[in-house]
Formats: structure tokens, sequence, C-alpha cells
């Protein structure tokens, strides 16, 4: 099989034979949500453990084991700076702390593409 015979033509949308926007026919975002929500239906019961780490802080046992409320603990990053968001151990986005009614949470504002091995 050559490279000509998997080549598959493509109509000339410059051309009097393109079509115009009424006559293009698009899916609907709706169906495209359903059929990949459908898709992934066979792990929505898969548990995954999601961490976001604020910081990070190296200190001996004897400084944790001095450590009680109220006290202050110094991490590597600072004030603003994106958080990482880990999946099973991998690191897949970083974002930012945000406060939801009274409870802390996290919205992603970058997604990291890990290559694969």
């Amino acid at each position: 099989m050559s490279d000509t015979d998997s080549t598959v033509p493509l109509p000339d949308l410059n051309g009097a034979d393109a079509p115009i926007d009424d006559q293009v026919l698009y899916d609907s975002d709706d169906d495209h949500a359903g059929r990949i929500a459908s898709d992934l239906e066979a792990v929505f019961d898969v548990p995954v453990q999601v961490s976001a780490v604020l910081g990070r802080s190296k200190m001996d046992v004897a400084d944790l084991l001095k450590l009680g409320p109220g006290t202050v603990l110094e991490l590597d990053r600072r004030v603003g700076e994106a958080i990482d968001i880990y999946v099973n151990n991998r690191l897949v986005a970083r974002g930012e702390v945000v406060l939801v009614e009274d409870k802390l949470g996290v919205t992603m504002t970058e997604i990291i593409k890990a290559e694969r091995a």
C-alpha cells in the first residue's frame, strides 16, 4: 500500500461547491459531552487520590515534635504562587487556592502534560 492509497480527498472549501454556513451540520455541545461522558462511564467508580500541595518544608524530627497549635511553618513558596495538584502522586496541574463560602478550594489554572515513557 503506498502513501497515495491512504490519502482521502478533501473538498475545495474555497470553490463554488463549498457549503454555506447554514448548510453545515454541527454536533451540539450537549451531544458531544454526552458521548464523552458515556465513553468514560466505565472509570467513574475508580478511586483516585487528589492532593493540593501548598508548599514544602524540611525539618528534623525533634523540631517537628515541638510544633503545636498556632505554630507558623515556613514553606518554600511565596504568597500567591501557584500550588501543585497531584492525582495518584503524579503532577497533573497547577492552580490557585480559592475560598468558596467558608471552605477552601482549588481552581486549576494550568494543566501539566506529562511525557509518556
